[in-house]
């Protein structure tokens, strides 16, 4: 699943893209994805004859600011977005196309077929699901010490499944979760209420440094992940724990496990990340 930074990354080249397109017609071929409204006519109504603004994100959804509305997406899984000629074929898994007035396509592609799309009026957005409940992620204001030490002691979950929670942290999956907890050498069963506020800290700094360094070289691409431009990210050559069971801790030397944790597998340092 496409997590922060890959989000980010997307959200960079799309800009570049498609702002200021004007949405001619749009094509449903499956009308699942479409959550809000709940009628693809409505949808193709709402939107035809807006004009993109603009790109924002929260968290891990893009928001796509119209004229009058803002199309809020989630990609989860392997959603994609790509920018082409209107007569060009269309594969099979490409589902949601926005025809635009000047003969080009933004095409959401989804093998799965998990994104969502909702439509708002503007300023709407933040008071309903989906965004209504995310916590704040490592890049805006919000993202306090005080913020992340207050939630953090108030929850007996392990520090793994807390630090997934998109309603305390958003923006965080299983790749950045990973990285986060060893940088911080802290194993991810640990308790949350039973950190130190030394490691409430580590865990503050290093979310948002890790991050970071993973929008700067435009993600991690472990499966099918590509950036607007149909670009791999390359952070999949900096990670630490995450995919590297077997290998050589790059700290001490000791081999990378894996675990599950939380129902997701979990990749850590044994030595570095004692319980």
């Amino acid at each position: 699943m496409p997590e922060l930074p890959e989000v980010e990354t997307i959200r960079q080249t799309l800009k570049q893209l498609v702002i200021g397109k004007t949405i001619d017609n749009i094509t449903v071929r499956w009308p699942n994805i479409i959550k809000r409204p709940d009628d693809t006519e409505a949808f193709i109504h709402l939107l035809q004859g807006e004009t993109i603004c603009d790109i924002g994100r929260k968290g891990k959804f893009l928001l796509f600011y119209l004229d009058d509305y803002i199309l809020v997406s989630h990609l989860r899984m392997e959603g994609k977005y790509r920018v082409t000629p209107s007569d060009e074929p269309v594969d099979k898994h490409t589902h949601i196309l926005f025809h635009c007035t000047d003969g080009t396509d933004l095409r959401y592609n989804d093998v799965r077929k998990f994104g969502t799309m909702h439509v708002f009026e503007k300023g709407e957005e933040l008071k309903e699901k989906p965004l209504r409940h995310l916590g704040p992620d490592p890049f805006e204001q919000a993202y306090t010490f005080d913020y992340v030490n207050d939630k953090l002691s108030k929850t007996t979950r392990m520090i793994k499944a807390t630090l997934l929670d998109q309603t305390i942290i958003a923006g965080l999956g299983n790749i950045y979760v990973d990285e986060v907890l060893f940088l911080s050498n802290i194993h991810p069963e640990k308790r949350s209420h039973k950190l130190t506020e030394k490691e409430r800290k580590a865990i503050w700094e290093n979310a948002r440094h890790v991050l970071e360094k993973a929008v700067a070289v435009g993600g991690t691409s472990i499966r099918s992940y590509v950036d607007g431009h149909g670009e791999m990210g390359m952070f999949q050559q900096e990670l630490y724990v995450y995919g590297q069971t077997d290998k050589p801790c790059q700290h001490c030397g000791t081999a990378v496990e894996k675990l599950k944790v939380a129902g997701r597998g979990t990749h850590i340092c044994p030595r570095c990340q004692n319980k």
